[in-house]
Protein backbone atom coordinates (compact mmCIF):
# COMPACT_ATOMS: atom_id res chain seq x y z
CA UNK A 1 0.00 0.00 0.00
CA UNK A 2 1.05 3.76 -0.69
CA UNK A 3 -0.32 6.43 1.00
CA UNK A 4 -0.88 9.90 0.89
CA UNK A 5 -2.04 11.27 4.07
CA UNK A 6 -5.15 9.45 4.74
CA UNK A 7 -5.32 9.11 1.16
CA UNK A 8 -4.72 5.48 -0.69
CA UNK A 9 -2.98 6.10 -3.40
CA UNK A 10 -1.24 2.52 -4.56
CA UNK A 11 -2.43 -0.74 -3.87
CA UNK A 12 -1.01 -4.37 -5.03
CA UNK A 13 -2.26 -7.65 -3.85
CA UNK A 14 -0.57 -10.81 -4.47
CA UNK A 15 -1.56 -14.72 -4.07
CA UNK A 16 0.50 -16.81 -6.09
CA UNK A 17 -0.81 -19.84 -4.68
CA UNK A 18 -4.73 -19.05 -4.78
CA UNK A 19 -6.53 -21.00 -7.49
CA UNK A 20 -6.76 -18.51 -11.04
CA UNK A 21 -10.55 -18.65 -12.04
CA UNK A 22 -11.79 -17.79 -8.17
CA UNK A 23 -9.08 -16.42 -5.34
CA UNK A 24 -6.96 -15.00 -8.41
CA UNK A 25 -10.45 -13.08 -9.94
CA UNK A 26 -11.50 -11.94 -6.28
CA UNK A 27 -8.41 -10.41 -5.92
CA UNK A 28 -8.55 -8.50 -8.75
CA UNK A 29 -12.08 -7.65 -7.79
CA UNK A 30 -11.33 -6.34 -4.39
CA UNK A 31 -8.09 -4.68 -5.41
CA UNK A 32 -10.86 -2.29 -7.45
CA UNK A 33 -12.91 -2.34 -4.64
CA UNK A 34 -10.76 -0.72 -1.89
CA UNK A 35 -9.17 1.51 -4.26
CA UNK A 36 -12.83 2.91 -4.86
CA UNK A 37 -13.48 2.98 -1.06
CA UNK A 38 -10.58 3.71 0.14
CA UNK A 39 -10.21 1.69 2.80
CA UNK A 40 -12.45 -1.44 4.20
CA UNK A 41 -15.44 0.18 5.24
CA UNK A 42 -18.14 -0.59 2.80
CA UNK A 43 -16.44 -3.60 0.97
CA UNK A 44 -17.88 -7.05 0.88
CA UNK A 45 -15.93 -10.69 0.61
CA UNK A 46 -16.33 -11.68 -2.69
CA UNK A 47 -19.11 -14.25 -3.25
CA UNK A 48 -17.48 -17.47 -3.25
CA UNK A 49 -14.13 -16.94 -2.54
CA UNK A 50 -14.79 -15.55 1.18
CA UNK A 51 -11.36 -17.45 2.37
CA UNK A 52 -9.25 -15.46 -0.12
CA UNK A 53 -11.70 -12.04 0.75
CA UNK A 54 -10.64 -12.20 4.67
CA UNK A 55 -7.22 -12.84 4.05
CA UNK A 56 -7.04 -9.49 2.05
CA UNK A 57 -8.70 -7.78 4.53
CA UNK A 58 -6.34 -9.06 7.16
CA UNK A 59 -3.47 -8.31 5.00
CA UNK A 60 -4.75 -4.63 4.51
CA UNK A 61 -5.14 -4.36 8.33
CA UNK A 62 -1.50 -5.67 9.11
CA UNK A 63 -0.19 -2.99 6.62
CA UNK A 64 -1.94 -0.31 8.18
CA UNK A 65 -1.36 -1.88 11.89
CA UNK A 66 -5.01 -2.28 12.65
CA UNK A 67 -4.58 -5.77 13.32
CA UNK A 68 -7.89 -6.08 14.54
CA UNK A 69 -10.80 -7.22 12.78
CA UNK A 70 -13.23 -4.88 14.24
CA UNK A 71 -11.06 -1.98 13.22
CA UNK A 72 -10.94 -0.71 9.34
CA UNK A 73 -9.15 1.69 7.55
CA UNK A 74 -11.36 4.03 7.10
CA UNK A 75 -13.87 3.32 10.29
CA UNK A 76 -15.16 0.81 12.36
CA UNK A 77 -17.36 -2.10 11.97
CA UNK A 78 -20.85 -1.17 12.52
CA UNK A 79 -22.33 -2.88 15.54
CA UNK A 80 -24.85 -5.33 15.02
CA UNK A 81 -28.68 -3.85 14.18
CA UNK A 82 -31.20 -4.34 17.09
CA UNK A 83 -33.42 -6.63 16.90
CA UNK A 84 -37.17 -6.19 18.17
CA UNK A 85 -38.21 -9.36 19.81
CA UNK A 86 -41.51 -9.80 21.81
CA UNK A 87 -40.25 -12.24 24.23
CA UNK A 88 -37.19 -14.77 24.10
CA UNK A 89 -36.25 -18.19 25.06
CA UNK A 90 -33.22 -20.03 24.29
CA UNK A 91 -32.58 -23.56 23.71
CA UNK A 92 -29.79 -26.18 23.15
CA UNK A 93 -29.54 -29.45 20.80
CA UNK A 94 -27.07 -31.96 20.59
CA UNK A 95 -27.03 -34.52 17.30
CA UNK A 96 -24.63 -37.29 17.07
CA UNK A 97 -23.60 -39.24 14.41
CA UNK A 98 -21.20 -41.32 12.88
CA UNK A 99 -19.74 -41.26 9.71
CA UNK A 100 -18.57 -44.24 7.54
CA UNK A 101 -15.35 -43.44 5.74
CA UNK A 102 -14.15 -41.17 3.68
CA UNK A 103 -12.88 -44.90 2.58
CA UNK A 104 -10.06 -47.13 3.65
CA UNK A 105 -6.72 -46.45 4.23
CA UNK A 106 -3.81 -47.91 1.99
CA UNK A 107 -3.76 -51.27 4.93
CA UNK A 108 -7.55 -51.58 3.43
CA UNK A 109 -8.74 -50.53 6.86
CA UNK A 110 -11.62 -48.15 7.37
CA UNK A 111 -11.69 -44.51 8.30
CA UNK A 112 -14.32 -43.32 10.89
CA UNK A 113 -15.72 -40.53 12.69
CA UNK A 114 -17.98 -38.98 15.09
CA UNK A 115 -19.71 -35.81 14.71
CA UNK A 116 -21.16 -34.04 17.58
CA UNK A 117 -23.38 -30.82 15.88
CA UNK A 118 -24.54 -28.76 19.03
CA UNK A 119 -26.87 -25.28 18.05
CA UNK A 120 -27.74 -22.76 20.71
CA UNK A 121 -30.51 -20.50 19.73
CA UNK A 122 -32.66 -17.69 20.61
CA UNK A 123 -36.31 -17.81 19.66
CA UNK A 124 -39.33 -15.09 19.77
CA UNK A 125 -42.92 -16.13 21.23
CA UNK A 126 -43.62 -17.12 17.50
CA UNK A 127 -40.75 -19.35 17.75
CA UNK A 128 -38.54 -17.17 14.86
CA UNK A 129 -35.00 -17.59 15.24
CA UNK A 130 -33.66 -14.35 16.90
CA UNK A 131 -29.84 -15.70 16.91
CA UNK A 132 -27.95 -18.51 16.84
CA UNK A 133 -24.60 -20.11 17.24
CA UNK A 134 -23.79 -23.64 15.89
CA UNK A 135 -20.52 -25.56 16.21
CA UNK A 136 -19.30 -28.76 16.19
CA UNK A 137 -16.36 -31.86 17.02
CA UNK A 138 -15.46 -34.18 14.57
CA UNK A 139 -13.47 -37.13 16.00
CA UNK A 140 -11.68 -39.80 13.48
CA UNK A 141 -9.54 -42.36 13.57
CA UNK A 142 -6.04 -42.18 13.20
CA UNK A 143 -5.48 -43.24 9.89
CA UNK A 144 -7.50 -39.85 8.34
CA UNK A 145 -5.17 -37.95 6.44
CA UNK A 146 -6.03 -34.33 7.66
CA UNK A 147 -3.57 -32.97 9.59
CA UNK A 148 -5.60 -30.55 11.97
CA UNK A 149 -8.35 -33.70 12.46
CA UNK A 150 -9.01 -34.35 16.17
CA UNK A 151 -8.16 -37.98 16.44
CA UNK A 152 -9.10 -40.69 18.80
CA UNK A 153 -7.48 -44.15 18.74
CA UNK A 154 -9.94 -45.83 20.84
CA UNK A 155 -10.28 -46.25 24.29
CA UNK A 156 -7.12 -47.73 26.60
CA UNK A 157 -5.77 -51.78 25.19
CA UNK A 158 -7.18 -50.43 21.63
CA UNK A 159 -4.97 -49.54 18.99
CA UNK A 160 -5.51 -48.64 15.55
CA UNK A 161 -3.75 -47.58 12.52
CA UNK A 162 -1.99 -44.14 12.28
CA UNK A 163 -1.12 -41.88 9.36
CA UNK A 164 1.25 -39.59 11.75
CA UNK A 165 2.62 -37.66 8.67
CA UNK A 166 -0.91 -37.27 6.61
CA UNK A 167 0.88 -38.82 3.13
CA UNK A 168 -2.48 -40.64 2.85
CA UNK A 169 0.13 -44.21 3.68
CA UNK A 170 -0.24 -45.81 7.35
CA UNK A 171 2.70 -45.27 9.49
CA UNK A 172 2.16 -47.06 12.38
CA UNK A 173 -0.30 -48.50 14.64
CA UNK A 174 -0.65 -46.97 17.64
CA UNK A 175 -1.70 -48.56 21.10
CA UNK A 176 -3.54 -46.76 22.95
CA UNK A 177 -2.80 -45.97 26.84
CA UNK A 178 -4.25 -44.05 29.93
CA UNK A 179 -1.84 -41.15 29.06
CA UNK A 180 -2.17 -41.07 25.22
CA UNK A 181 -5.87 -41.65 25.47
CA UNK A 182 -6.77 -38.42 28.16
CA UNK A 183 -4.31 -36.43 25.58
CA UNK A 184 -5.81 -37.13 22.59
CA UNK A 185 -9.46 -35.67 24.29
CA UNK A 186 -7.33 -32.57 25.35
CA UNK A 187 -6.33 -31.49 22.44
CA UNK A 188 -9.85 -31.88 20.56
CA UNK A 189 -11.21 -28.96 18.74
CA UNK A 190 -14.20 -27.97 17.53
CA UNK A 191 -14.44 -26.78 13.73
CA UNK A 192 -14.61 -23.50 14.94
CA UNK A 193 -12.16 -23.72 16.93
CA UNK A 194 -9.80 -25.26 14.54
CA UNK A 195 -10.20 -21.39 12.68
CA UNK A 196 -8.14 -21.52 9.33
CA UNK A 197 -6.79 -24.99 9.64
CA UNK A 198 -10.64 -26.40 8.50
CA UNK A 199 -10.16 -25.16 5.01
CA UNK A 200 -14.13 -26.02 3.23
CA UNK A 201 -14.71 -24.95 -0.91
CA UNK A 202 -15.19 -21.35 -0.51
CA UNK A 203 -13.82 -20.79 2.96
CA UNK A 204 -13.44 -21.87 6.62
CA UNK A 205 -16.34 -24.11 8.21
CA UNK A 206 -16.84 -21.19 10.26
CA UNK A 207 -17.16 -18.78 7.19
CA UNK A 208 -19.93 -21.07 5.72
CA UNK A 209 -21.69 -21.62 8.94
CA UNK A 210 -22.00 -18.23 9.36
CA UNK A 211 -23.54 -17.66 6.33
CA UNK A 212 -26.63 -20.03 7.11
CA UNK A 213 -26.58 -18.86 10.33
CA UNK A 214 -27.39 -15.05 8.81
CA UNK A 215 -30.10 -17.05 6.22
CA UNK A 216 -32.04 -18.97 9.25
CA UNK A 217 -32.65 -15.76 11.86
CA UNK A 218 -36.22 -14.55 11.26
CA UNK A 219 -37.03 -17.77 10.17
CA UNK A 220 -39.11 -20.79 12.11
CA UNK A 221 -37.48 -24.38 12.97
CA UNK A 222 -40.45 -25.44 10.17
CA UNK A 223 -39.35 -22.70 7.65
CA UNK A 224 -35.51 -23.82 8.14
CA UNK A 225 -36.31 -27.31 7.31
CA UNK A 226 -38.46 -26.01 4.48
CA UNK A 227 -35.78 -23.96 3.45
CA UNK A 228 -33.23 -27.17 3.34
CA UNK A 229 -36.14 -29.71 1.41
CA UNK A 230 -36.30 -26.47 -1.38
CA UNK A 231 -32.54 -25.74 -1.98
CA UNK A 232 -30.56 -28.50 -0.68
CA UNK A 233 -29.88 -31.58 -2.53
CA UNK A 234 -31.74 -35.01 -1.22
CA UNK A 235 -28.13 -36.89 -1.85
CA UNK A 236 -25.91 -34.63 0.24
CA UNK A 237 -27.78 -31.83 1.89
CA UNK A 238 -25.79 -29.17 0.13
CA UNK A 239 -27.37 -26.23 -1.24
CA UNK A 240 -28.34 -26.78 -4.67
CA UNK A 241 -25.75 -23.99 -6.43
CA UNK A 242 -25.83 -25.48 -9.98
CA UNK A 243 -22.91 -27.07 -9.84
CA UNK A 244 -23.93 -30.81 -8.67
CA UNK A 245 -23.46 -33.65 -12.02
CA UNK A 246 -25.79 -35.60 -9.94
CA UNK A 247 -28.86 -36.42 -11.82
CA UNK A 248 -31.37 -35.89 -9.17
CA UNK A 249 -29.59 -32.37 -8.16
CA UNK A 250 -29.53 -31.34 -11.61
CA UNK A 251 -33.40 -31.96 -11.90
CA UNK A 252 -34.00 -30.01 -8.36
CA UNK A 253 -32.47 -27.24 -9.51
CA UNK A 254 -33.66 -26.96 -12.63
CA UNK A 255 -36.86 -27.01 -11.33
CA UNK A 256 -36.80 -23.61 -9.39
CA UNK A 257 -37.89 -20.81 -10.79
CA UNK A 258 -35.35 -17.37 -11.41
CA UNK A 259 -36.26 -16.13 -8.63
CA UNK A 260 -35.75 -19.07 -5.91
CA UNK A 261 -32.26 -19.52 -8.01
CA UNK A 262 -31.86 -15.98 -6.86
CA UNK A 263 -32.68 -16.77 -3.35
CA UNK A 264 -29.58 -19.49 -3.30
CA UNK A 265 -26.72 -16.90 -5.14
CA UNK A 266 -27.26 -15.42 -1.57
CA UNK A 267 -25.75 -18.59 -0.02
CA UNK A 268 -23.47 -18.94 -2.76
CA UNK A 269 -20.41 -18.91 -0.09
CA UNK A 270 -21.96 -21.85 1.81
CA UNK A 271 -21.53 -25.14 0.10
CA UNK A 272 -21.46 -27.32 3.04
CA UNK A 273 -24.02 -30.41 3.80
CA UNK A 274 -26.30 -28.73 6.29
CA UNK A 275 -27.74 -32.88 7.28
CA UNK A 276 -24.94 -35.64 6.38
CA UNK A 277 -23.05 -38.43 8.10
CA UNK A 278 -20.83 -35.42 8.52
CA UNK A 279 -23.12 -34.07 10.87
CA UNK A 280 -26.72 -33.09 11.17
CA UNK A 281 -27.23 -29.39 11.38
CA UNK A 282 -30.91 -29.35 10.82
CA UNK A 283 -31.43 -31.77 13.47
CA UNK A 284 -29.33 -29.84 15.99
CA UNK A 285 -31.46 -26.81 15.58
CA UNK A 286 -35.07 -28.11 15.84
CA UNK A 287 -33.67 -29.95 18.93
CA UNK A 288 -32.82 -26.46 20.59
CA UNK A 289 -36.51 -25.54 19.79
CA UNK A 290 -38.07 -28.73 21.76
CA UNK A 291 -35.57 -28.13 24.48
CA UNK A 292 -36.26 -24.56 24.98
CA UNK A 293 -36.57 -22.38 28.18
CA UNK A 294 -37.70 -18.87 28.79
CA UNK A 295 -35.05 -15.94 29.32
CA UNK A 296 -36.04 -13.30 31.34
CA UNK A 297 -34.24 -10.25 30.16
CA UNK A 298 -35.11 -6.72 28.74
CA UNK A 299 -31.89 -6.85 26.43
CA UNK A 300 -29.47 -9.28 25.51
CA UNK A 301 -26.54 -7.67 24.52
CA UNK A 302 -24.67 -11.17 23.00
CA UNK A 303 -24.42 -14.42 23.13
CA UNK A 304 -22.27 -17.09 23.27
CA UNK A 305 -21.23 -21.10 23.23
CA UNK A 306 -18.41 -22.46 24.79
CA UNK A 307 -17.29 -26.26 24.13
CA UNK A 308 -14.72 -28.37 26.49
CA UNK A 309 -13.25 -32.32 26.36
CA UNK A 310 -12.40 -34.43 28.68
CA UNK A 311 -11.32 -38.14 29.16
CA UNK A 312 -11.58 -40.23 32.57
CA UNK A 313 -10.44 -42.72 33.70
CA UNK A 314 -12.67 -44.78 35.34
CA UNK A 315 -14.78 -45.72 37.68
CA UNK A 316 -12.52 -48.53 38.43
CA UNK A 317 -12.20 -51.82 36.72
CA UNK A 318 -14.60 -54.80 35.55
CA UNK A 319 -14.60 -58.24 37.34
CA UNK A 320 -11.89 -59.12 34.24
CA UNK A 321 -9.38 -56.29 35.31
CA UNK A 322 -10.58 -54.36 31.98
CA UNK A 323 -10.61 -50.66 32.64
CA UNK A 324 -13.55 -47.93 32.74
CA UNK A 325 -13.56 -45.31 30.58
CA UNK A 326 -15.53 -42.48 29.19
CA UNK A 327 -14.92 -38.93 27.43
CA UNK A 328 -17.02 -35.81 27.95
CA UNK A 329 -18.11 -33.10 25.71
CA UNK A 330 -19.17 -29.75 27.81
CA UNK A 331 -21.31 -27.14 25.91
CA UNK A 332 -22.42 -23.94 27.69
CA UNK A 333 -24.85 -21.67 25.92
CA UNK A 334 -25.06 -18.30 27.47
CA UNK A 335 -26.94 -14.89 26.68
CA UNK A 336 -24.75 -11.18 28.22
CA UNK A 337 -25.79 -7.83 28.66
CA UNK A 338 -23.59 -5.18 27.65
CA UNK A 339 -21.25 -5.42 30.87
CA UNK A 340 -20.83 -9.21 30.48
CA UNK A 341 -23.10 -10.33 32.44
CA UNK A 342 -24.71 -13.68 32.57
CA UNK A 343 -28.82 -12.88 31.48
CA UNK A 344 -29.50 -16.41 31.19
CA UNK A 345 -27.23 -19.85 30.92
CA UNK A 346 -27.34 -23.00 29.36
CA UNK A 347 -25.70 -25.96 29.89
CA UNK A 348 -25.68 -29.59 28.95
CA UNK A 349 -22.73 -32.54 28.59
CA UNK A 350 -22.16 -35.69 26.37
CA UNK A 351 -20.51 -38.19 28.31
CA UNK A 352 -20.10 -41.82 26.55
CA UNK A 353 -18.64 -44.77 28.25
CA UNK A 354 -16.51 -48.19 27.53
CA UNK A 355 -19.57 -50.96 27.70
CA UNK A 356 -18.96 -52.64 31.15
CA UNK A 357 -19.75 -49.50 32.13
CA UNK A 358 -23.06 -50.81 34.44
CA UNK A 359 -24.67 -48.11 34.23
CA UNK A 360 -27.88 -48.77 32.72
CA UNK A 361 -28.55 -45.16 30.83
CA UNK A 362 -25.37 -44.29 29.98
CA UNK A 363 -24.38 -44.03 26.62
CA UNK A 364 -21.99 -46.20 25.27
CA UNK A 365 -18.98 -47.10 22.61
CA UNK A 366 -17.51 -49.90 22.07
CA UNK A 367 -15.13 -48.69 19.77
CA UNK A 368 -14.43 -48.05 16.02
CA UNK A 369 -15.90 -50.70 13.54
CA UNK A 370 -12.92 -53.45 14.19
CA UNK A 371 -12.16 -52.92 17.57
CA UNK A 372 -14.05 -54.65 20.83
CA UNK A 373 -14.60 -54.63 24.49
CA UNK A 374 -15.83 -55.71 27.45
CA UNK A 375 -19.53 -55.71 28.25
CA UNK A 376 -22.13 -55.45 30.92
CA UNK A 377 -24.74 -56.25 29.44
CA UNK A 378 -27.61 -56.31 32.01
CA UNK A 379 -26.05 -53.70 34.45
CA UNK A 380 -24.91 -56.06 37.64
CA UNK A 381 -21.28 -55.19 37.42
CA UNK A 382 -20.03 -58.11 36.31
CA UNK A 383 -18.58 -58.84 32.01
CA UNK A 384 -21.26 -61.03 30.42
CA UNK A 385 -20.06 -60.85 26.53
CA UNK A 386 -17.40 -59.27 24.82
CA UNK A 387 -18.63 -56.85 22.20
CA UNK A 388 -17.44 -56.70 18.74
CA UNK A 389 -17.72 -53.52 16.34
CA UNK A 390 -19.69 -53.42 12.75
CA UNK A 391 -19.79 -50.83 11.08
CA UNK A 392 -23.54 -51.24 11.99
CA UNK A 393 -23.27 -51.38 15.49
CA UNK A 394 -20.94 -48.53 15.40
CA UNK A 395 -23.71 -45.69 13.90
CA UNK A 396 -26.84 -47.36 16.20
CA UNK A 397 -24.79 -46.66 19.37
CA UNK A 398 -23.48 -43.16 18.39
CA UNK A 399 -27.17 -42.25 16.75
CA UNK A 400 -28.56 -43.69 20.61
CA UNK A 401 -26.10 -41.34 22.36
CA UNK A 402 -27.69 -39.03 25.16
CA UNK A 403 -26.96 -35.95 26.88
CA UNK A 404 -27.27 -35.73 30.44
CA UNK A 405 -30.21 -33.15 30.14
CA UNK A 406 -31.95 -35.57 28.01
CA UNK A 407 -31.39 -38.83 30.24
CA UNK A 408 -33.62 -37.39 32.93
CA UNK A 409 -34.67 -39.19 35.50
CA UNK A 410 -32.60 -41.66 34.77
CA UNK A 411 -29.39 -39.86 35.90
CA UNK A 412 -29.60 -39.12 39.33
CA UNK A 413 -27.24 -37.93 41.45
CA UNK A 414 -26.92 -37.37 45.41
CA UNK A 415 -29.50 -34.38 45.83
CA UNK A 416 -31.67 -34.83 42.54
CA UNK A 417 -31.17 -35.35 38.97
CA UNK A 418 -27.96 -34.00 36.91
CA UNK A 419 -30.49 -31.56 35.27
CA UNK A 420 -31.74 -30.28 38.64
CA UNK A 421 -28.37 -29.60 40.26
CA UNK A 422 -26.98 -28.18 36.98
CA UNK A 423 -29.94 -25.70 37.18
CA UNK A 424 -29.24 -24.24 40.44
CA UNK A 425 -25.77 -23.90 39.48
CA UNK A 426 -27.48 -21.68 36.49
CA UNK A 427 -29.66 -19.22 38.53
CA UNK A 428 -26.67 -18.88 40.91
CA UNK A 429 -24.48 -17.85 37.89
CA UNK A 430 -26.89 -15.27 36.82
CA UNK A 431 -25.75 -11.33 36.98
CA UNK A 432 -22.36 -12.73 37.34
CA UNK A 433 -19.51 -12.21 34.63
CA UNK A 434 -17.67 -15.26 33.53
CA UNK A 435 -14.70 -13.88 35.26
CA UNK A 436 -16.77 -13.79 38.50
CA UNK A 437 -17.97 -17.34 37.93
CA UNK A 438 -14.39 -18.22 37.92
CA UNK A 439 -13.33 -16.78 41.11
CA UNK A 440 -16.78 -17.91 42.86
CA UNK A 441 -15.05 -21.77 41.92
CA UNK A 442 -12.52 -20.91 43.13
CA UNK A 443 -13.29 -19.39 46.89
CA UNK A 444 -16.36 -21.95 46.94
CA UNK A 445 -15.37 -25.36 45.66
CA UNK A 446 -13.34 -27.92 46.62
CA UNK A 447 -9.74 -27.84 44.75
CA UNK A 448 -9.62 -31.52 44.64
CA UNK A 449 -12.83 -32.60 42.85
CA UNK A 450 -14.41 -29.19 42.01
CA UNK A 451 -17.51 -29.66 43.93
CA UNK A 452 -18.88 -27.13 46.17
CA UNK A 453 -17.46 -26.83 49.64
CA UNK A 454 -20.93 -28.41 51.94
CA UNK A 455 -18.92 -28.91 54.72
CA UNK A 456 -19.77 -32.44 54.81
CA UNK A 457 -16.23 -33.63 53.26
CA UNK A 458 -13.33 -35.19 55.21
CA UNK A 459 -10.70 -34.32 52.95
CA UNK A 460 -8.17 -32.37 55.19
CA UNK A 461 -7.93 -29.53 52.24
CA UNK A 462 -12.06 -29.10 51.98
CA UNK A 463 -12.33 -28.74 55.41
CA UNK A 464 -9.53 -26.47 55.99
CA UNK A 465 -10.80 -24.58 52.57
CA UNK A 466 -14.55 -24.52 54.72
CA UNK A 467 -13.74 -23.32 57.74
CA UNK A 468 -11.97 -20.56 56.27
CA UNK A 469 -15.36 -19.04 54.95
CA UNK A 470 -17.29 -16.14 56.72
CA UNK A 471 -20.45 -16.86 58.31
CA UNK A 472 -21.46 -15.24 55.27
CA UNK A 473 -20.36 -17.38 52.95
CA UNK A 474 -20.90 -20.05 54.23
CA UNK A 475 -24.56 -19.03 54.33
CA UNK A 476 -24.17 -18.14 49.83
CA UNK A 477 -23.63 -21.67 49.90
CA UNK A 478 -26.27 -22.55 52.01
CA UNK A 479 -28.60 -21.17 48.89
CA UNK A 480 -27.10 -23.88 47.20
CA UNK A 481 -27.00 -26.75 48.73
CA UNK A 482 -29.43 -28.79 46.41
CA UNK A 483 -26.16 -28.55 44.29
CA UNK A 484 -23.16 -31.17 44.89
CA UNK A 485 -21.57 -32.41 41.76
CA UNK A 486 -18.74 -31.27 39.99
CA UNK A 487 -18.18 -28.15 38.08
CA UNK A 488 -14.66 -29.08 37.04
CA UNK A 489 -13.63 -32.91 37.33
CA UNK A 490 -12.63 -35.61 34.69
CA UNK A 491 -16.64 -35.93 34.29
CA UNK A 492 -16.66 -32.60 32.73
CA UNK A 493 -15.21 -29.02 32.84
CA UNK A 494 -18.49 -27.10 33.15
CA UNK A 495 -16.70 -23.94 34.21
CA UNK A 496 -14.37 -24.10 30.96
CA UNK A 497 -17.14 -24.02 28.96
CA UNK A 498 -18.75 -21.37 30.68
CA UNK A 499 -15.56 -19.31 30.44
CA UNK A 500 -15.43 -20.28 26.63
CA UNK A 501 -18.98 -18.77 25.95
CA UNK A 502 -17.89 -15.28 27.05
CA UNK A 503 -14.47 -15.62 24.96
CA UNK A 504 -16.56 -17.17 22.08
CA UNK A 505 -19.28 -14.09 22.50
CA UNK A 506 -20.96 -12.34 19.75
CA UNK A 507 -23.16 -9.42 19.49
CA UNK A 508 -26.97 -9.96 19.18
CA UNK A 509 -28.49 -6.61 20.35
CA UNK A 510 -31.88 -7.85 21.17
CA UNK A 511 -34.35 -6.03 22.87
CA UNK A 512 -37.27 -7.47 24.94
CA UNK A 513 -40.55 -6.09 24.87
CA UNK A 514 -42.59 -9.17 26.72
CA UNK A 515 -41.35 -11.92 28.50
CA UNK A 516 -41.41 -15.07 27.04
CA UNK A 517 -44.25 -17.39 28.08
Amino acid sequence: MTLAGDRIIGLELSGEKETAEIGGAAIITLQKNIMEAQGLEGVDAVSGATWTSNGVFDAIRSATGMGSADKELGGKAEPAAEIQASGISHGMGFYSSGRLGPGKDDQDVGVYSINEVVAYVLFDNDGRILNLEVDQLEVATPNYDGESMPKLTGFPGQSYNADENHDEKVDAVLEQTEDTYLAEIDAWKTKRERGSSYKLNSGTWSDEMDIFENMFMGMTVEEVQQWYGKYCSDVNGRPLHGTSDKEEDVNKYEALGDAEKADLDAVSGATMSLNDAHGNIVGAIQRAYENRKPVEAEKVAKIGLGFTNTGRIGPGRDDRDTGVYSFNTQAAGACFDADGRIIALYTDVMEVATPNYDGEYMPKLTGFPGQSYNADENHDEKVDTVLEQTEDTFLAQVEAWKTKRERGSTYKLNSGIWADEMNIFKERFKGMTASEVESWFGAYCSDLNGRPLHGTSDKEEDVKKYEALTETEKADLDAISGATMSLKDPHGDILGAILNSWKNAKDANISVAEQAS
